[in-house]
């Protein structure tokens, strides 16, 4: 195995699946860069522009099977032009959501990830339930998710945020810093190297790309002031990732202002264990938490171990992957409905 594919995290799992593709002689790379239709990928070679074969794209039942930002693909790669993407090998893990808008499809933003840095700032910025959503998406890609809370000069009560989101991120790793100032940033420079890759998820204006130049230790990335309203300057426009000169790489990806689950019903069990684990003491395995007898979780709002907004924000989280399931009218039955509360962790 090339030094270059090692640093990059490359094994025997991918050493496997690219049997096939090599005997017809094509070679591994992996994709730093997609910006609308346009990719860039890197091999033993250098970094080449590429794009992706039309029978791939035809084959493909959804733009998620298409190559993303960290896949391996097998391509045929000529001395000069351009490299044309004939597959793309397996994926040890994929952050997945919903695209924007009304279409059902996957967006895949960043793949073949060891960790999942989650990026919230202490300043205006600060939401719990924008970071719930993230957390699911986090927990479902299969990478380790890591919470940031960035710009702690900023914090309006710092103990006091920083407890409300250990209440919710379900022992994920917690790291207080300010990217701006340098400070704090040694334990989540320790999860960058050779042979890892990490992405950086979060909305605009929450500082990643200050913190993708301090992790790299040199200014890459544009940055921007936040708006007068709060909210954040799109300074990443594209999905990229970057090569670390030691090896190993950092994935940036534009700011989501939108963050739409996709599949994610193990990721939202692993962000609400609380309320599912509530469930499973439930008196009835199909109970809707509303009105039925010797109800956990009823039990646990009255007496305010669990928090009401906590609770219906697992509701809303579970009926966007109920409609995501169920397209079309049935969205609004209300037997739909009252099924979404009853919860992934239900006895049978």
């Amino acid at each position: 195995m090339s030094d270059w594919k090692q640093t990059q995290g490359w094994g025997a799992d991918f050493d496997a699946a690219m049997v096939p593709h090599a005997q017809k002689g094509l070679e591994p790379a992996r994709v730093i860069l997609v910006y609308r239709k346009q990719l860039k990928v890197l091999s033993h070679r250098g970094e080449h522009w590429a794009r992706t074969g039309g029978r791939m794209i035809h084959k493909a039942d959804s733009q998620g099977e298409l190559p993303a930002v960290g896949d391996w693909v097998a391509a045929r790669i000529p001395e000069q032009g351009e490299a044309l993407v004939h597959a793309v090998l397996p994926r040890r893990s994929a952050f997945v959501r919903k695209v924007a808008g009304e279409n059902t499809e996957p967006q895949v933003l960043a793949t073949n990830l060891d960790t999942v840095l989650v990026v919230m700032g202490l300043d205006r910025d600060f939401n719990l339930r924008r970071l719930e959503r993230f957390m699911t998406l986090a927990w479902e890609s299969k990478a380790a998710p890591v919470v940031v809370l960035n710009k702690k000069d900023l914090a309006y009560d710092l103990e006091e945020q920083r407890g409300e989101v250990e209440a919710m991120t379900r022992g994920a790793p917690i790291h207080v810093v300010s990217a701006l100032n340098d400070d704090g940033l040694e334990p989540v420079r320790s999860l960058v190297g050779s042979g890892k890759t990490v992405a950086l998820l979060g909305s605009s204006g929450v500082g990643k790309s200050t913190l993708v130049n301090r992790l790299l230790g040199t200014e890459v990335m544009t940055t921007g002031d936040v708006r007068d309203d709060g909210r954040g300057r799109h300074t990443t426009t594209r999905r990229e990732l970057i090569v670390l000169p030691g090896g190993g790489a950092i994935i940036d990806t534009p700011g989501l202002r939108e963050v739409q689950l996709w599949t994610a019903e193990e990721g939202l069990s692993k962000t609400f264990d609380d309320i599912e684990a509530l469930a499973q003491q439930c008196k009835f395995g199909d109970c809707a938490h509303d009105q039925e007898p010797g109800c956990a979780v009823k039990a646990a709002l009255e007496n305010e171990t669990l928090d009401e907004i906590r609770f219906e924000s697992w509701l809303e989280l579970q009926r966007e992957i109920a409609r995501l399931r169920q397209p079309g009218d049935t969205r609004s039955r209300p037997e739909t409905k009252r099924r979404d509360r009853r919860g992934h962790g239900q006895r049978r």
